[in-house]
């Protein structure tokens, strides 16, 4: 078989009840985290507004049966896979998987939940999905090889979500593995996602995650109309592997298919903002609680990361150290660092330090610099740090950041995450409203569960 059908067939045929129950569990979790930042962001995002303008303006805010997540409505499937995508990764608090360097929920739980009201199917078979999705969005980012992938612009979030999205509403609008097969074929042809987003902080990369949920999900919806979508859609002459990466690595899709299971190696962000600042973050948090320096006390600092991470949030240097839009925030260094030192933490609400004197003369204290000794790793999320503060110089290597799968929040740390996100929204309901996600395996019904 083909790898596009063995991964189709995965998708469409995993007996629910065959996916481990720690696995479910890590599937409800790592969805009540990214729930937390959809509430947030719906909210709260500086590009929300404009894209709820869109979606009405364009017609697609019609009442249905599906949930955005924050607001005080239901939509049709596709506005809601759309909003949810969208918000979800607004605030660059979602999880990453540090093998394919994607954030694996954002495009795959607002297409299941969308297609799970649709179908109105339980939430068991709800969880299976997204699993299903995590596995597929994972795998093909991981083949794609990140590295090569990034540096033809390629955003994978955006590009490999598209499949995952399709795999994980597929599933639950009951695709057989030919429909599946059509679905990832019609998903090929949609699937994109670009970095330029870094050249003025725009919204795009927002957007486009938002975007390829929702086209992950009408993907499904067409094969379940009986849509014919091109076959080898991964590793065909004109593929996706061979369309958007110079170097694939096709074996890594369906390694291991079904006893390694890469949701287990999905990691939760504590600060929101690009993974690839966090090892950073979490190593001067490490070095003042040990020396005591205060943030005026810190002459220098250096920041090496691996080549992924100098791309994203570590050129321009210069531009990086004057971030004055959120997503310039969310991709700098120097910001990142700066906040770390002056507020012995980095949280949503941080961004206050944006524009502020002693933000940029800190940031402007940070360089950034590209560290041999991080290449070649099984994860490129690690760096290493020299921070000069009172004449002495303090150095420390962060190999990953917290929150990997090594150091997962248990869950009162990921309740009192989405209580800190959904809070300022929900208010005295957020807590009624966590313990309803808390149940939502159980449920018989997504569509009744949520309403």
């Amino acid at each position: 078989m083909t790898r596009t059908r063995i991964l189709a067939e995965f998708a469409a045929t995993t007996p629910t009840d065959k996916v481990p129950p720690e696995v479910s569990s890590r599937a409800l979790a790592l969805a009540t985290d990214l729930i937390g930042s959809c509430i947030r962001a719906a909210n709260e995002a500086d590009s929300s507004p404009s894209i709820l303008a869109m979606v009405e303006r364009l017609g697609l805010g019609g009442d249905g049966p599906c949930t955005v997540f924050g607001l005080n409505r239901r939509y049709g499937a596709a506005a809601a896979a759309l909003l949810n995508g969208a918000f979800g990764h607004s605030l660059d608090f979602d999880d990453t998987h540090a093998d394919s360097s994607l954030h694996p929920s954002a495009p795959v739980v607002p297409a299941a939940i969308a297609a799970a009201e649709l179908a109105d199917t339980s939430g068991a078979d709800l969880l299976a999905a997204i699993v299903v999705g995590f596995e597929v969005c994972c795998r093909l980012g991981m083949a794609l090889d990140p590295t090569a992938h990034y540096a033809r612009g390629f955003h994978p979030t955006a590009t490999a979500g598209t499949f995952g999205a399709a795999a994980a509403a597929g599933r639950l609008l009951g695709l057989d593995t030919a429909g599946m097969e059509n679905a990832f074929g019609v998903a090929a042809s949609q699937a994109s996602g670009s970095l330029q987003f870094l050249e003025n902080g725009a919204w795009n990369k927002r957007y486009q995650v938002g975007e390829a949920t929702m086209k992950g999900l009408m993907a499904a919806s067409l094969a379940a109309g009986g849509f014919k979508g091109s076959a080898d859609a991964l590793e065909g002459t004109h593929g996706f592997l061979k369309g958007y990466s110079d170097a694939p690595r096709p074996e890594r899709a369906v390694a291991d298919l079904g006893t390694v299971w890469e949701t287990m190696r999905i990691g939760v962000k504590p600060y929101p903002a690009c993974r690839y600042t966090h090892a950073a973050v979490d190593g001067l948090l490490e070095l003042q609680r040990r020396h005591g320096f205060a943030p005026d006390e810190v002459s220098a600092v250096t920041v090496g990361l691996h080549r992924n991470g100098i791309a994203l949030v570590g050129v321009p240097l210069e531009a990086k150290k004057k971030a004055r839009s959120i997503v310039e925030g969310q991709f700098s260094m120097p910001f990142a660092a700066a906040v770390a030192l002056l507020r012995g933490r980095f949280g949503w609400d941080d961004y206050d330090l944006l524009g502020a004197p002693e933000a940029d003369a800190l940031a402007a204290r940070v360089d950034v610099r590209l560290d041999p000794s991080l290449e070649g790793l099984r994860h490129p999320f690690g760096a290493t740090l020299e921070v000069a503060a009172r004449g002495e110089t303090h150095r420390l290597h962060v190999a990953d950041p917290s929150g990997e799968p090594e150091t997962f929040p248990d869950a009162a740390a990921c309740a009192q995450k989405f209580r800190i996100l959904a809070g300022p929204v929900l208010n005295a309901r957020a807590d009624g409203f966590l313990d309803l996600l808390k149940r939502l395996g159980s449920a018989p019904s997504v569509r009744g569960h949520l309403g």
